[in-house]
């Protein structure tokens, strides 16, 4: 006899059902993963690039300009990005809303972190050793997650230490 049994047809159908749903589940499993990756990716790489931001403006301040100064913003005086006819001007950075701005003198803020994270923390803290003061940076970052699915949240706290060089 040429031909399959039904009990053959039953078994391949089933046999090719389970390597369908193994595949879809690896497929869906996958395309989590990635998504998770890529808001961890996206959040880290904001916090990181917004402190860089503001490890560079240390560096290369003039001063602390303490009047301004609090815990969570930092004013600085610099020689960078002066306006006409003047010898030093003056940067911020602070919170406006959920971004990280900087604030140049006589210019609207700059937004330093995407659209796609919140800044839930930012902090400065002057620490005076010696004749050159150095500011400690901390920030947290979380992930905008419009689904509110926990599996895609992400956060990332960053901190660091600069000293004004040319202090």
């Amino acid at each position: 006899m040429n031909g399959f049994t039904i009990l053959e047809i039953i078994v391949s159908i089933a046999i090719f059902s389970l390597v369908l749903v193994l595949v879809i589940s690896f497929l869906i499993s996958t395309n989590a993963s990635d998504s998770k990756t890529k808001a961890s990716r996206e959040t880290i790489d904001n916090a990181r690039t917004a402190l860089e931001t503001i490890i560079y403006e240390i560096r290369g301040a003039k001063s602390i300009y303490t009047p301004t100064t609090t815990a969570n913003q930092l004013s600085l005086e610099t020689t960078k990005y002066l306006p006409q006819d003047e010898t030093s001007t003056f940067i911020d950075f602070f919170l406006c809303g959920t971004a990280l701005c900087l604030k140049k003198e006589s210019q609207d803020p700059i937004a330093l972190t995407s659209d796609s994270v919140q800044v839930a923390s930012l902090t400065f803290l002057q620490i005076l050793n010696g004749a050159t003061p150095s500011i400690k940076v901390s920030l947290t970052v979380n992930y905008v997650n419009p689904s509110g699915d926990i599996n895609y949240s992400s956060s990332a706290t960053l901190t660091s230490t600069a000293s004004l060089r040319s202090y």
